[in-house]
């Protein structure tokens, strides 16, 4: 795209974000931006303003409801769980820090947390929507366990002068699809 082409996207760009203007919108310095990242900027910014709010379940044609988890054998749960996990990705819906819940466990939290969950449905390359699947403020010691890095471990300790629980090896690992943006 030539410099005039994206100066011409830039000015229907801000057109169209007028509406949705406030305070925070100039927050961000845009006069330090290209104007290729500006456009971006203000391309994902319409999208958000855009987007409907939805329960994540009804971003799938038919909705997505899951099977109730007792009734599934493991090998049954185990597809569905993968199925269901390849189609929230196909959404841009990433799982994060799973690997201390069994199927069972992460079926059951997609099921009750995340697919209920209200949303909004911004539907953008390369944006996804990070499911954090561990509640540190719930959770701590998993976290902590599991997750936390040396530096997090050493800081958590000091600022509680509490025992740090063992390091721990990751009880379901799992390899999720990820996209490193």
């Amino acid at each position: 795209m030539t410099e005039l082409e994206l100066l011409m996207e830039n000015a229907v760009l801000r057109d169209e974000m007028e509406p949705y203007l406030d305070e925070s919108f100039y927050l961000v310095d845009l006069d330090n931006m290209s104007t290729r990242f500006e456009n971006e900027y203000l391309s994902c910014l319409l999208a958000w303003e855009k987007a409907p709010v939805l329960p994540i379940s009804h971003w799938f044609e038919p909705e997505l409801v899951l099977p109730p988890h007792l009734s599934l054998d493991d090998a049954q749960l185990k597809q569905q769980l993968h199925q269901c996990i390849g189609r929230m990705y196909e959404k841009n819906i990433m799982l994060i820090q799973t690997g201390h819940l069994s199927d069972r466990q992460l079926y059951s939290l997609i099921a009750r947390d995340i697919l209920p969950a209200q949303e909004k449905k911004v539907m953008l390359p390369k944006k996804y929507l990070r499911w954090q699947c561990l509640d540190i403020a719930q959770d701590e010691e998993s976290w902590l366990r599991f997750y936390a890095n040396n530096e997090d471990r050493e800081k958590w300790t000091y600022e509680t002068g509490l025992k740090l629980p063992p390091k721990g090896k990751m009880p379901f690992p799992r390899i999720l699809p990820q996209h490193g943006g």
